[in-house]
């Protein structure tokens, strides 16, 4: 079963952040492709502020190079308040700084099947067959 075959059982609230407005829109549309809601932000502290207003969100997916905060400094913040809400760091750089966290990463640009499969594995794979 391919990613955009799978259906989720709940359709999740996926939180995506990038400011760059084509790639935060090609990643919405893949999340959305995948069977999931989307709130978009397109700075960490965007993100913040919708996290903080009390927005239900499943799922994190940030980009880490933006300026004014990077993804690793959003997780680290999200993490004061919402320790157990999985984070996924979307990057096109092949070496980004070591992080405590262990924050899982995904290599831009990326597939619809990776971008599920990531999704699956932090969310323990809320899927059903469509």
């Amino acid at each position: 079963m391919s990613a955009s075959q799978a259906r989720p059982a709940r359709p999740l609230r996926i939180l995506v952040v990038d400011d760059d407005v084509l790639i935060q829109m090609a990643t919405s549309d893949m999340v959305v492709d995948l069977g999931h809601e989307v709130l978009e932000a397109g700075s960490g502290r965007a993100a913040l502020d919708l996290l903080q207003a009390g927005e239900e969100i499943d799922l994190v997916i940030s980009d880490q190079s933006m300026p004014g905060m990077t993804g690793i400094e959003l997780a680290t913040q999200i993490r004061g308040f919402r320790p157990d809400l999985p984070i996924l760091l979307a990057t096109g750089y092949g070496e980004l700084p070591e992080n405590d966290l262990g924050l899982p990463r995904l290599g831009k640009p990326f597939r619809l099947e990776e971008l599920g499969a990531h999704i699956d594995a932090l969310t323990g794979g809320r899927h059903a067959e469509a």
